[in-house]
């Protein structure tokens, strides 16, 4: 154990590898050996060690790999990569950029190694790097995604994603479900619970200053039913119970406008209506450096905010930058979740 771990303020923050055919193994080699990160986090990677020798290789990064089993006795200095290795995976059993059954469920254990160290209170935060759909249902995980399995995995009933960009942080009111779907869950009753669900993250992330919007769902928010009846109908009712309530909120503002006013520093969040209204306007500020948060879990995580691009795996051109964007999230929440400050 070294012992000057306990002294080290910095967030000790948890990556699982990810899917081993994937990118997340290159992602994780880049983004340690990138220098951004030293003074910030303390990293503690869990995956496999051939997995992660080879894409030390392929990248060619500055890294030193010391195995370990416990967080404790990682030597957090700069160029070195702390894994707890799970020797769970051979390279001859599976090609990088395919499907595969294997990486499916090694992927897997990792995550659940990972959740099992944050639950155990052994790491401040997690930072997690993509997994494949597909490679989960080969592999019999009965997941679909990362927030399925952290919600099963630590008792959550109703994971809450925040997404954040540039200090703009958007709130979804629905996500994976059909736009049809998503306008008709489009009520007052679903914004108004949704709404108090946000306040209470933020919160919990140090934030307590500032208004929510609540972007408005048709063109121009309906111009006064114009077109379309459900700011009339849902939204405004909702924005003005939770005025009504002591909530700092408005809306509903249209979606054209909202995003680049929460950007200008208007709004300290945004309700978006719907999944894509959000992540449309996030990734086309800046597709990189968007990392979703997952609240409502017992411990802060959050992660890069795309796939597992098998298309890049194994050629080391992959950009860390959500990575490292990730782990920095982590490491500037992590204190006012883990201590409430």
């Amino acid at each position: 154990m070294n012992m000057d771990t306990e002294k080290d303020i910095r967030p000790l923050i948890a990556i699982p590898i990810g899917d081993p055919a994937g990118v997340g193994p290159e992602l994780v080699a880049k983004a340690l050996s990138a220098r951004e990160l030293d003074g910030l986090a303390r990293c503690v990677v869990i995956g496999d060690l051939q997995v992660i020798q080879r894409a030390v290789a392929i990248t060619e990064a500055d890294v030193t790999i010391n195995v370990i089993d416990d967080p404790r006795q990682g030597r957090y200095e700069p160029e070195i990569l702390n894994l707890i290795d799970l020797d769970n995976i051979s390279l001859d059993s599976y090609k990088l950029g395919e499907v595969s059954a294997i990486c499916g469920r090694a992927a897997y254990q990792y995550i659940e190694k990972t959740i099992e160290l944050a639950n155990a209170g052994a790491v401040d935060a997690v930072a997690t790097t993509p997994i494949n759909k597909e490679s989960l249902r080969a592999g019999d995980v009965p997941f679909i995604g990362h927030t399925e399995i952290f919600a099963e995995l630590t008792g959550t009933p109703d994971p809450l994603t925040m997404f954040e960009v540039s200090g703009m942080r958007v709130f979804f009111l629905s996500r994976h479900v059909s736009l049809r779907q998503a306008c008709d869950l489009v009520t007052r009753e679903r914004i108004v619970a949704t709404a108090h669900r946000c306040f209470a993250a933020l919160k919990k992330l140090g934030i307590t200053e500032g208004t929510m919007a609540v972007a408005g769902l048709n063109p121009h928010s309906g111009e006064h039913g114009l077109f379309g009846n459900e700011e009339v109908e849902h939204v405004i009712p909702a924005v003005r119970q939770l005025q009504s309530e002591g909530y700092n909120v408005e809306g509903p503002i249209g979606a054209d406008s909202v995003f680049n006013l929460a950007l200008e520093g208007r709004y300290h969040s945004v309700l978006s209506l719907y999944h894509d209204q959000g992540h449309i306007a996030t990734k086309t500020f800046d597709f990189y450096r968007t990392i979703a948060v997952t609240n409502g879990l017992p411990f802060l995580r959050t992660s890069v905010d795309h796939g597992t691009a098998f298309d890049l795996a194994g050629k080391g051109t992959a950009s860390e930058i959500s990575m490292i964007e990730a782990v920095k999230l982590a490491a500037k929440y992590a204190p006012y979740f883990r201590h409430g400050i």
